[in-house]
């Protein structure tokens, strides 16, 4: 079994309706301090952002927050707390979070979440990389999101190979055993593209 010393999580700026949504977020940064594998996120501290790394620096854990200039007057990043990267653009924030780790997690969010999620997916579909990427279905709340991949794959879109670019797990305390157990043993990833691609 490979070594999982960082996880990327993508999640709402905000806390959402649900408060399991927080309890996951919450549970997730305890485990990742406990487990010592380091919390790359978007450095908000607002929302489910500000949950699981308030949870995993209350645990003695290491954090690296990656956000733009132009967000640090919105999500006021606490960089006295963790190791803070305040990058140009958006891009640039997605590319420096995904060389940070070696596995991502999505929680529930909004539109941002999505953007990054399907980034890192497409590139996975390319053979750029082969990291795991975990949606943690909280309540059913990616349910529509699985159906909208279902409904490419049955429109010929994609092929049915797709669905296996990401895992899907309703138990947040799952996520790191399947990063483990999903991490390429070699570190190393394949030339060429990826037979996933369509």
């Amino acid at each position: 079994m490979s070594r999982l010393r960082s996880l990327c999580v993508f999640c709402g700026s905000s806390i959402g309706s649900e408060p399991a949504y927080e309890e996951a977020a919450m549970t997730l940064g305890r485990t990742l301090a406990r487990e010592g594998i380091t919390l790359v996120f978007g450095a908000g501290n607002v929302g489910l952002m500000g949950a699981v790394a308030t949870a995993a620096l209350d645990g003695g854990g290491r954090v690296v927050g990656v956000i733009p200039e132009h967000l640090t007057r919105v999500e006021t990043p606490n960089g006295n707390l963790m190791e803070l990267h305040v990058v140009e653009s958006m891009h640039t924030r997605k590319r420096m979070m995904f060389d940070r780790s070696d596995a991502v997690c999505v929680l529930p969010g909004g539109l941002g979440t999505l953007d990054e999620t399907f980034e890192f997916l497409t590139w996975r579909q390319l053979g750029l990389h082969h990291k795991p990427v975990i949606l943690v279905n909280i309540k059913g709340y990616w349910d529509p999101l699985l159906a909208l991949v279902d409904r490419v794959i049955e429109e010929n879109f994609a092929r049915p190979t797709a669905r296996d670019l990401f895992t899907v797990t309703n138990d947040v305390t799952e996520v790191v055993p399947i990063a483990r157990g999903e991490l390429p043993m070699n570190g190393t990833h394949p030339e060429g593209p990826s037979a996933h691609l369509f």
